[in-house]
């Protein structure tokens, strides 16, 4: 059974119905909400609890459990498409929902990529696109075969439940690559510690009929398994920006994804290599909010429902966004939001989200004529919120 949130009719809407539902509440279905305002769009998000970033910011919703069946079907059937915010749905009940004729973006087949990683390692290295040397080990014996070829430390990686850096383990040592595949019944996904020389990430949107827009390259920093940092375009050759958007494309066709799609590579001595698909809005995308024409938010939302695609062009230079994280004390980023917004040019996004130490609670994005003078605002701004001034 749904509870239903912030219920009230939809305008235009035969029945009440809302055109567009979101499995997720939190703080991309936030800004989904956002973009959908502006376009008169009717959403409805499928919340774990009233106290979703969503709902808090007014979203309509149904309150459920979206690992039970009855109530993603419950949901589907008050929506014209289910679209996502997180990878956590059972494959298995997407393809049910889809079984029962409703529209899915992506659609199954093409989520399972973002969802499992072993079968999109499979799948694209089958298909050419370039990947990194994998292997899928069940038992310490694969992890030593694997080793013996690649050497210490093996990166092990959780093919399902694990995303933007969860459910991933650096192992040194026998005993850690033990420990950790213990706790995976399923086996774990190997890779080689790669030399990587930076981080990438396009967004790509795409209709159900095929067409496309691809965003400019951005490049990405992490700091402990979390996006810290993206420097938007990507302080990479041309030729590499070139390779890179073509790559994204590639695959987005490839998997038949729709709604917008964040590609993830690793700029390695042996070329670009893929690292992972977000079939969703991403963290990665953020500063298109202000730094791009279309937004991503706005961008999947028009893809979603097959309406004309915007503009991917930059407003300025150089754009740069840093993720605000919730300060080792405790204290909340908005208790120093008005010292934050005296900061010119720091455009200042908080999620309404509880603060926990480490936990991510908002973004900042500075445009600039460079990228050090966008840099440069965005974390004077960042660090004000997390008190580090």
């Amino acid at each position: 059974m749904l509870d239903r949130v912030n219920d009230r009719p939809s305008a235009g809407r035969p029945g009440g119905r809302a055109e567009l539902g979101i499995l997720g509440a939190g703080q991309l279905a936030r800004m989904d909400l956002e973009a959908a305002i502006a376009l008169d769009l009717d959403v409805l998000v499928l919340a774990g609890g009233a106290g979703d970033a969503a709902v808090r910011a007014g979203a309509r919703a149904r309150v459920g459990d979206h690992r039970e069946l009855a109530v993603l079907e419950a949901f589907a059937s008050e929506v014209d498409v289910v679209t996502f915010e997180f990878e956590g749905v059972d494959p298995a009940h997407l393809a049910a929902l889809e079984r029962a004729g409703h529209r899915l973006v992506p659609s199954a087949a093409a989520k399972l990529y973002a969802q499992d990683k072993l079968h999109q390692r499979r799948a694209l290295a089958a298909a050419g696109f370039p990947v990194p040397p994998f292997a899928h080990a069940r038992t310490m014996i694969d992890v030593l075969g694997f080793v013996a070829a690649h050497g210490w430390p093996v990166v092990m990686k959780a093919p399902r439940g694990g995303y933007d850096g969860r459910g991933v383990l650096v192992a040194g040592t026998e005993a850690e690559a033990a420990a950790y595949l213990a706790g995976l019944p399923g086996g774990a996904l190997l890779e080689p510690a790669l030399a990587i020389e930076c981080e990438l990430a396009v967004q790509v949107a795409r209709t159900s009929d095929g067409r496309m827009r691809t965003y400019p390259v951005v490049e990405t920093i992490q700091r402990d398994a979390m996006l810290r940092e993206l420097v938007c375009p990507a302080e990479i050759s041309a030729d590499h920006a070139l390779q890179a958007c073509e790559l994204a494309r590639g695959i987005v066709a490839h998997v038949g994804a729709t709604g917008i799609a964040a590609v993830e590579l690793f700029v390695a001595p042996e070329g670009l290599l893929v690292n992972e698909l977000a079939l969703r809005p991403h963290n990665s995308g953020h500063h298109t909010i202000e730094a791009t024409v279309t937004s991503q938010f706005e961008q999947h939302l028009r893809a979603a429902l097959d309406w004309p695609l915007g503009e991917t062009r930059l407003r300025a230079p150089a754009a740069v966004t840093v993720n605000v994280i919730g300060p080792l004390d405790g204290s909340d980023p908005r208790s120093r939001l008005s010292e934050a917004l005296a900061v010119p040019g720091a455009h200042v996004h908080l999620y309404g989200k509880d603060p926990r130490p480490g936990r991510k609670l908002g973004h900042v994005t500075a445009l600039g004529r460079d990228r050090a003078s966008a840099r440069t605002t965005a974390w004077r701004a960042a660090r004000i919120l997390e008190g580090t001034t």
